[in-house]
């Protein structure tokens, strides 16, 4: 008999990411619905210093998993400690993050639970007390709902920026859970980081992303989109285009080949729209386009679109915002 709803919180450097937290809040949603509890899983290497805020978030047990061996995530080390947790919460539904490491990990835990997944889903829906999950397909060209068989555990693993995040309650604690796993010896182990220092927003948790395409023409020109990020507070994304001619890092391309954003605002300048593009922003809440040909395919996914020069208009546009700000 299930007892909790259970999510897989994301650690790394020494905290939560957010999306951690806006499955805490979807999970929360979901026990409530199902008169279940809430309980949490935290793993890595000290995780337990973090483990309370889950609380606060609605969590109401937090098993924790905390190794020296577990600071860098590795499948064969996480995989087989989260799933033997999981069998003693015994959760109706798992959530996990829909990000690299837990895509990956949703995967593994999935066959080793002998259970259906939906991966990258972007809603959950509750009918009947019947749990059904809503995720893109084919590029994001049409979306699909999935539903499981009856008893069989509930596995989803959910888009970053997608689920709404209930206000943190620092008063609300939750009954934290000390578990002495056992790690496993791995084949492979990661044994250097390389760390993005120079202090970009990262962009699958980003609120606000400019994005730039081939009609930025050069490296150089992505200078006036790191200008008007830096007003607003946005990261700076590019379509594979831009990627491709060695304008921007790997790590800043949206799109089906590059990365998955959900941001409130996204502004693509200089992005014809392409449906492998498209595939990487297309859930984004508001889509801004500039773009001078008026025909381009973006405009049809756009909730706003400016037809003219992007050189003539974000240099305009990042000194009105800067004027707007100054009066603020």
């Amino acid at each position: 008999m299930a007892e909790s709803v259970c999510i897989v919180a994301e650690y790394r450097d020494g905290n939560f990411r957010k999306v951690s937290f806006e499955i805490a809040s979807e999970g929360r949603r979901i026990a409530d619905a199902l008169g279940l509890k809430l309980y949490g899983i935290a793993i890595g290497s000290g995780v337990a210093a973090v483990a309370p805020k889950l609380g606060h978030y609605g969590v109401d047990k937090v098993f924790v998993i905390d190794n020296p061996a577990l600071e860098h995530y590795n499948a064969e080390t996480y995989a087989p400690a989260v799933a033997d947790v999981i069998k003693q919460a015994q959760p109706a539904v798992v959530l996990l993050p829909a990000s690299m490491n837990g895509k990956d990990l949703a995967a593994r835990l999935a066959a080793r639970l002998e259970t259906g997944l939906a991966q990258d889903s972007t809603e959950i829906a509750l009918s009947d007390g019947k749990i059904r999950a809503k995720r893109p397909l084919f590029g994001g060209k049409c979306l699909g709902w999935y539903e499981w068989a009856d008893g069989a555990l509930v596995m989803i693993s959910c888009r970053p920026n997608v689920m709404s995040c209930l206000t943190p309650d620092e008063s609300r604690q939750a009954e934290i859970v000390s578990v002495n796993a056992t790690i496993p010896a791995a084949k492979s182990q990661v044994v250097g980081v390389e760390m993005d220092t120079s202090g970009k927003i990262e962009l699958t948790e980003a609120n606000i992303i400019v994005s730039g395409g081939r009609g930025m023409k050069a490296a150089e020109n992505f200078a006036i989109l790191e200008e008007l990020a830096k007003v607003i507070g946005a990261a700076v994304g590019a379509s594979r285009a831009a990627v491709d001619a060695g304008w921007r890092p790997h790590s800043d391309q949206v799109g089906q080949t590059g990365k998955v954003v959900t941001p409130n605002l996204y502004i693509a300048v200089g992005i014809s729209g392409a449906i492998q593009h498209l595939a990487g922003m297309g859930s984004s809440k508001y889509i801004v386009a500039v773009n001078k040909d008026p025909d381009a395919p973006i405009f049809s996914k756009a909730d706003y679109g400016i037809v003219e020069d992007l050189f003539k208009f974000i240099p305009v546009f990042t000194e009105e915002v800067k004027k707007y700000k100054s009066t603020c």
